[in-house]
């Protein structure tokens, strides 16, 4: 766990198999079944055991929204309000936190971590604040929501809030390995993205 403000967050990205009930989260799709699901499911990238081991698991929205929970008990997946809490905590400005797409200055950099796991000619490794949150976000890529494939390992690391934008998409972050800001923006529900949990 990291402790950040008056937040306390898990310092690593998720990496359960089962719901807090004891289900299992279902798994192993194909690139033409994932963009077709209608309910919680999570990958490995590339479907290689060692990515589980470094970045964790890559979730669908649907997993998020289950009434059974993916974080452990005392833990939920964070809001978008409660991403822009910490993102003013590190220095983002409250109009900067509210706006979409790329937001405040080196923000990104402090939230990322592990730069040999980086695209390391870009700016968000090479600001000279780059790692100094502990928060540790890896470039974990992601799973398309539309063709099931696996993308951008090493560029960028997209990871879920628990907030709706509309029926379709809901609230996301992602760092990009060439720029020192944090992007807000939404995703398709069908997209495999990171998590990170928040204590209660």
């Amino acid at each position: 766990t990291v402790q950040i403000g008056e937040q306390l967050w898990m310092a690593e990205n998720l990496k359960v198999t089962h719901y807090n009930d004891g289900s299992e989260i279902p798994t192993g799709y194909s690139n033409s079944e994932w963009g077709w699901l209608d309910m919680g499911a999570y990958a490995v990238y590339d479907d290689n055991p060692i990515n589980d081991d470094v970045y964790g698991n890559l979730y669908n929205w649907f997993a998020v929204d289950d009434e059974r929970g993916l974080c452990m008990e005392g833990w939920h997946v964070p809001s978008d309000v409660e991403f822009m809490e910490l993102e003013m905590f590190l220095g983002m400005s409250e109009e900067e936190a509210n706006s979409e797409t790329w937001r405040g200055t080196d923000e990104g950099s402090k939230l990322a971590g592990n730069s040999d796991l980086w695209l390391l000619n870009g700016a968000l490794v090479n600001n000279p604040e780059f790692g100094t949150s502990s928060f540790t976000i890896l470039p974990t890529g992601h799973r398309n929501g539309t063709y099931g494939t696996f993308d951008y390992v090493g560029s960028y690391g997209p990871f879920w809030s628990s907030s709706e934008y509309n029926s379709d998409y809901a609230w996301a972050r992602r760092l990009y390995y060439d720029n020192s800001r944090v992007y807000r923006y939404y995703f398709n529900r069908y997209y495999g993205l990171s998590i990170r949990c928040l204590k209660d």
